[in-house]
């Protein structure tokens, strides 16, 4: 995510601050490390890492000099920096949280749904924002779909990244852990039916098993919140009209997949659905030269291709008699 801020910012002519995530500061120090192998000046890509977040971003909004803020990560803390960068006018790219909705139709090819429902739930275990977190399934084809679903995910290997036999690794935290644990134990009991999975694994170690759930209740907090995590829940609908009013039940708007044999039927869906970026039948929706990002509560601006770099340079306008 930090290549998608650090290339068009550089390219635009701006230097960078790089603050990453709090669990996660060695990959931007190797970045920083082999950009100053491929030649970047000191000064023009600097990392600060700290534990205290809030004073030091606080710090760098307020100064002069700061005059874009890119911020990845959860809406609650985007809502936060837009806050205290409206304090100074600075210019602010948002890409925020998500609650993707996967939609299957009745004329969709089955085993591709199920192979784009994998990629578009178990990319990265699950935590990543563009994760399909809600499967609406046509009531033709559920019956079929879920079983499918839950063979697959039952069959992947969960341990840690230095097992290369390893498919699924663990979470960011216990907390991430708990909250995933939550929101499963809630669906359960409000009536949903676990059909793989469904309980952190014991032992040491951020590990929740892949999970299948169906029957669902719409109003349940699992088809609220974002998961972050391999659990897909399964609601069934009838009409094209309800899958997408479902879509749209939701203040996220990142990404969104479609599977459908028709492909008028997949485009007149996708633009009825309130999202940033639309799969049709495909799981992995995600190119650099694609503009990425979302609407409603997901975010500002879009990162990747012209638009990505558009994001970092002001428009200037010259009236001239000469």
């Amino acid at each position: 995510m930090a290549t998608r801020k650090i290339g068009p910012a550089l390219a635009a002519g701006c230097t960078v601050i790089l603050k990453p995530a709090t669990e996660t500061p060695l990959t931007a120090y190797a970045m920083a490390r082999l950009g100053a192998e491929a030649g970047v000046p000191p000064g023009v890509v600097n990392v600060l890492t700290t534990t205290q977040p809030a004073p030091v971003t606080n710090a760098m909004l307020a100064d002069p000099r700061v005059r874009k803020l890119s911020f990845t990560g959860s809406t609650g803390v985007g809502r936060v920096l837009l806050a205290e960068a409206a304090k100074s006018v600075v210019s602010c790219s948002m890409e925020l949280g998500g609650n993707a909705p996967f939609l299957v139709f009745d004329d969709a090819d089955l085993a591709a749904a199920l192979d784009g429902a994998m990629i578009a739930k178990m990319r990265n275990a699950g935590e990543a924002c563009t994760a399909a977190n809600r499967f609406y399934v046509q009531s033709g084809i559920h019956d079929a779909f879920v079983p499918g679903l839950t063979e697959r995910m039952a069959a992947l290997q969960v341990g840690p990244g230095t097992d290369p036999s390893t498919q699924v690794g663990p979470m960011i935290s216990t907390k991430a852990v708990q909250k995933i644990d939550l929101l499963v134990t809630e669906a359960v009991a409000s009536g949903a039916r676990v059909t793989t999975g469904g309980r952190p694994l014991p032992g040491s170690g951020y590990f929740y098993p892949p999970t299948v759930l169906e029957n669902v209740p719409a109003g349940a907090h699992i088809a609220r919140q974002e998961i972050f995590g391999p659990v897909a829940p399964v609601y069934r609908f009838e009409t094209e009209e309800e899958a997408i009013a479902l879509a749209n039940d939701t203040e996220y708007g990142l990404a969104a997949y479609v599977y459908s044999g028709d492909l008028s039927r997949a485009l007149r869906v996708g633009k009825g659905i309130e999202s940033g970026m639309i799969a049709i039948n495909r799981g992995l929706m995600s190119d650099p030269a694609a503009p990425f990002g979302g609407a409603k509560q997901s975010g500002l601006g879009r990162e990747g291709g012209v638009t990505g770099i558009l994001e970092f340079m002001e428009p200037k306008y010259f009236a001239v008699n000469f």
